[in-house]
C-alpha cells in the first residue's frame, strides 16, 4: 500500500481532506499531518511517505524549503503543492523543484480526487515501464553474454562485431581485448571509464571479458582494487591482444594463469606473465598436451598418468589408426623432451634416438602395446626431471635470493629472475615453490613490506617508502601493508614515532 501525508497550517484543511477523502479506496494509507515545515519534515524523515500533499506558504519551513529538503534526501517522493491566488510565481519555483502537480485553493473533494488518480496513473506507468526497462536490461545481458562466448570459441569479426553491436558501443572505440579467470566466483570489477566488461560462464569456468578502449593504459588500478576485495580467492588475466578476434588467446593464457596460481596457493590477483612467462615449450598445445607439461614440471607422477589416460581415451573415441596414434605418442614423448631441455638436461640419456623410437613404435600391434610403451617413456622422462631438480634447486633458488634482496625495489617480474638464474619461468617458479614453501610472488611481497616497515619506523613518508620498495601506486602500496600487519602504513608510521618517544621519556 502506498503512503501518503498532508502538510497544511490550517486545521480545517488537514481535518476535511483527512476525513472527507476515501484513502483506503485508492489504495492510499494517510501515514501523518503536520502545520508546520519542520514537524512536516521530521514526520518525512520518520515514515519516508510516497506522496505528500503540502502548502506552499507553512510557517518554520515554507512549502518549496521543505520539497527542496525531500528532493535531495528521497528525490523518488512524489510531490503536490496547494497555492493561493496570485503564487504563480511559488508555483513556478516548485515545479522547478519537482513537483508533478498543484491544487488552487480553495481546494475542493472533487479536485483532491482528481489528482488522486493522475499520481496513481503516473505510478503506474513508471512501474510499468521500470519493468519493461529491467527486462529490457536482462535480455541486452543475455544477448552480450551470447555474443562474448561466440567471441571466445570463434574468434572471428563477426562475433566481434555482435558483441560491439549487442554492447552499444563503437567497434573502433575498443582498442585492446583481456580475459580474467575467476577460481570460484564472479567479483565485480571497480567502475572504470577506461573499459567495458562482459561476465560469462563457461561450463564451470567463470570470467570476465573487458573490451579496453586504450589497450597502452591497462587497468592495473582496477585489477589491484579486485586483487584486494577477492580476499583468499583467486583470479587470473591472460595478455591483452589488440585484436577483438584474439579473445580466445586471452582466455587461454588466464586459464593457464589461473591453474599455476592455484597449484602455487596464490590468493587475489595472478598474471600470466607472473606465473607462466610468455614462452610456452609449443603453442597450441591440445588440453592434455598443456596438462602433460605441467605435470611433469611439477613432477607430478599422478597428473601424468592423467594426461595419458586422456590422451588414451580420445585415441579410443576417435578410432585412430595405428599410425595415427603413434604419431600423437610420439608428439607427446617429444613435448615431454623439449620440457626436459627448457631445465638444462641432456634428454638423449634418457630416451631412445628418434630412429629407435619409430622402430618400437613401428612393431606394435595393439593401441594396448603402444600406450604401455608410452608410459614408460613418460616415466623414464619423470625421473629425469625429479633426478634434475634435486641438486640444482637449492643453487637457482639461493642465487635468486640474494637477487631479490638487491632489487626488490623494481619492477622485479618472475621472468626476470628466472632469466638471471637461468631457468624457465615456469619451471623456477615450481622450484620456488618446492625450496621455500612459499609462492615466488607471495615471498616478494614479504621482503618488500618488511623493507617497508623498516623505512616507516625510520620516518620516512608514506608515499616514499612504498616508492622505495617498488609501489609506486600509492593505494595498492596502503592496501597491501595493512593486509600484511593489520594497519595503514601511516598508521604503523605514528604508532613506531609514539613508540620511540615513549621510550625515549622512559630513558630520560
Amino acid at each position: 500500500m502506498l503512503k501518503a501525508a498532508i502538510f497544511d497550517d490550517e486545521y480545517i484543511v488537514l481535518q476535511g481532506l483527512k476525513q472527507m477523502v476515501d484513502w483506503q479506496y485508492y489504495g492510499i494509507e494517510l501515514i501523518g499531518t503536520a502545520e508546520d515545515g519542520l514537524s512536516a519534515l521530521e514526520l518525512v524523515r520518520a515514515k519516508q511517505p510516497d506522496i505528500i500533499f503540502t502548502d506552499i506558504r507553512m510557517p518554520g519551513l515554507d512549502g518549496l524549503q521543505l520539497i527542496e529538503a525531500i528532493m535531495n534526501e528521497q528525490p523518488d517522493t512524489l510531490c503536490i503543492v496547494f497555492s493561493g491566488f496570485n503564487e504563480f510565481e511559488y508555483v513556478r519555483r516548485a515545479i522547478g523543484l519537482g513537483v508533478i502537480d498543484y491544487l488552487e485553493k480553495p481546494i475542493t473533494i472533487d479536485s483532491m480526487q482528481e489528482t488522486i488518480q493522475k499520481t496513481l496513473d503516473r505510478i503506474a506507468r513508471e512501474q510499468q515501464f521500470g519493468a519493461m526497462k529491467i527486462q529490457y536490461e536482462a535480455s541486452r545481458a543475455e544477448l552480450a553474454e551470447k555474443a562474448a562466448l561466440d567471441l571466445l570459441f570463434q574468434g572471428n569479426a563477426g562475433a566481434a562485431e555482435k558483441l560491439c553491436r549487442e554492447m552499444r558501443i563503437e567497434r573502433a572505440s575498443i582498442d585492446g581485448v583481456m580475459v580474467l579467470a575467476f577460481a570460484h566466483t564472479h567479483h565485480p570489477l571497480p567502475q572504470y571509464s577506461g573499459y567495458h566488461v562482459v561476465e560469462v560462464t563457461v561450463e564451470q569456468e567463470r570470467l570476465a571479458l573487458l573490451l579496453l578502449e586504450d589497450a597502452g593504459k591497462l587497468p592495473e588500478e582496477q585489477l589491484q582494487l579486485l586483487h584486494v576485495q577477492c580476499g583468499n580467492d583467486v583470479f587470473a588475466s591472460g595478455r591483452c591482444y589488440a585484436a577483438l578476434e584474439d579473445a580466445n588467446k586471452s582466455w587461454r593464457d588466464a586459464r593457464q594463469a589461473l591453474r599455476y596460481g592455484i597449484f602455487l596457493e596464490e590468493n587475489g590477483w595472478v598474471r600470466f606473465e607472473d606465473t607462466a612467462g610468455d614462452e610456452p615449450v609449443r603453442s597450441e598445445l591440445s588440453e592434455w598436451e598443456e596438462a602433460f607439461v605441467f605435470s611433469l614440471r611439477a613432477c607430478d607422477r599422478s597428473g601424468l598418468e592423467q594426461a595419458q589416460q586422456r590422451l588414451e581415451d580420445w585415441a579410443a573415441t576417435a578410432r585412430l589408426t595405428p599410425e595415427q596414434t603413434e604419431q600423437e605418442i610420439i608428439k607427446l614423448i617429444f613435448l615431454g623432451g623439449d620440457v626436459l631441455r627448457e631445465s638444462g638436461e641432456d634428454v638423449s640419456r634418457l630416451l631412445p634416438s628418434t630412429r629407435t623410437i619409430y622402430r618400437e613404435l613401428g612393431v606394435l600391434d595393439t593401441r594396448e602395446r603402444m600406450f604401455d610403451w608410452c608410459r614408460r617413456m613418460i616415466m623414464r622422462l619423470a625421473e629425469g626431471m625429479e633426478e634434475l631438480r634435486s641438486p640444482c634447486k637449492h643453487n637457482a633458488v639461493q642465487k635468486s635470493l640474494a637477487y631479490i634482496e638487491q632489487h626488490y625495489g623494481e619492477s622485479l617480474s618472475l621472468q626476470q629472475v628466472a632469466d638471471y638464474v637461468g631457468m624457465n619461468a615456469n619451471y623456477f617458479s615450481l622450484l620456488f615453490k618446492e625450496q621455500m614453501n612459499i609462492s615466488y610472488i607471495k615471498y616478494v611481497t614479504r621482503v618488500r613490506m618488511e623493507h617497508a616497515r623498516r623505512l616507516l619506523q625510520e620516518g620516512l613518508k608514506v608515499n616514499e617508502a612504498g616508492e622505495q620498495v617498488g609501489y609506486y601506486n600509492h593505494r595498492h602500496f596502503n592496501e597491501v601493508f595493512k593486509k600484511t600487519f593489520g594497519l595503514t602504513p601511516g598508521q604503523y608510521r605514528d604508532q613506531s614515532s609514539a613508540s620511540l618517544r615513549s621510550d625515549f621519556r622512559e630513558q630520560s
